[in-house]
């Protein structure tokens, strides 16, 4: 695989006062020129909304910051976010910020167009890390929540492949609830390959399948652990199944026997931090 540069640090771009609630003058700009509503992929930055979301991103020092759209209101909530980082604020009415949005979206009076944050590589991984890694979940939706709870597990890295994967941005970054900015993405051309290299590098990777024979709570679990997630339609494909050192099931003890990716992986976790919680983190399965 393409080994791509691991850089953790960001600087803002460019650098303005902030708003005028918070002491400075800033002119309201009612009608700023038409935006498309998605970037395309690869384009040289992104767009964050949510007031969750875009408070992460500026808070996030590895974050470049490019441009920020906010209401008079939004603005002086994140006034000391927008002072300590000197982003270039423009005040703009509510509906101007939902011409730059997908439609529906709740932007909550924020729009942060911001660089992407650089991926890093499998060799960056911890020797005794928890990463979880996505078949093929193509959902922003679950993946934001994914990233949501990876965050508040402590979770080391998310492993997914550049294709089948949806953009580290917009509804995503909303779901991910300020998740995307503490969980480094470790983007792969064939995931196949990097859970052979996460083997190679002494990771235990089990699969969550709802048909697999054993449950999670009596799989020898141990660090460094990766659990792989598979699709919602799909489950993991073969090559992922093969490339797994055990499948395991959650124990559900109700008619429902699947659950949604993001709700399996958060209780799985769970269960996961019962089992190889960081005090226990090297020691070999027994």
């Amino acid at each position: 695989m393409t080994r791509k540069d691991h850089r953790r640090g960001g600087a803002p771009t460019v650098a303005a006062a902030p708003p005028r609630n918070a002491g400075a003058s800033q002119a309201r700009d009612k009608r700023p020129p038409p935006a498309p509503r998605h970037e395309p992929r690869g384009a040289d930055f992104v767009r964050i909304y949510g007031f969750h979301a875009v408070s992460a991103a500026l808070n996030a020092p590895r974050r470049e910051l490019v441009r920020l759209y906010a209401t008079e209101a939004a603005a002086a909530r994140l006034s000391t976010e927008i002072a300590a980082r000197g982003v270039e604020t423009k005040i703009v009415a509510a509906e101007d910020i939902a011409a730059r949005t997908p439609r529906d979206a709740v932007h909550q009076g924020v729009l942060l167009e911001a660089r992407p944050l650089a991926p890093i590589d499998i060799s960056d991984l911890p020797a005794d890390g928890l990463v979880l890694a996505l078949d093929q979940v193509t959902d922003p939706h679950n993946v934001g929540a994914i990233l949501r709870t990876a965050a508040a597990f402590a979770v080391d890295a998310l492993v997914t492949t550049e294709r089948h994967t949806p953009e580290f941005a917009g509804a995503l970054a909303k779901s991910a609830s300020g998740g995307l900015e503490h969980v480094p993405i470790c983007s792969v051309v064939n995931l196949a390959r990097a859970l052979d290299d996460l083997g190679d590098l002494g990771y235990f990777r089990i699969g969550l399948d709802s048909e697999a024979p054993g449950l999670l709570t009596e799989a020898p679990l141990r660090r460094p652990l990766a659990l792989v997630l598979g699709a919602e339609d799909k489950g993991l494909r073969r090559l992922t199944r093969e490339r797994c050192d055990a499948l395991a099931r959650l124990d559900l003890p109700g008619a429902i026997q699947s659950l949604n990716v993001s709700n399996a992986c958060a209780i799985a976790l769970a269960l996961v931090r019962q089992k190889a919680p960081v005090a226990e983190r090297g020691r070999a399965a027994t």
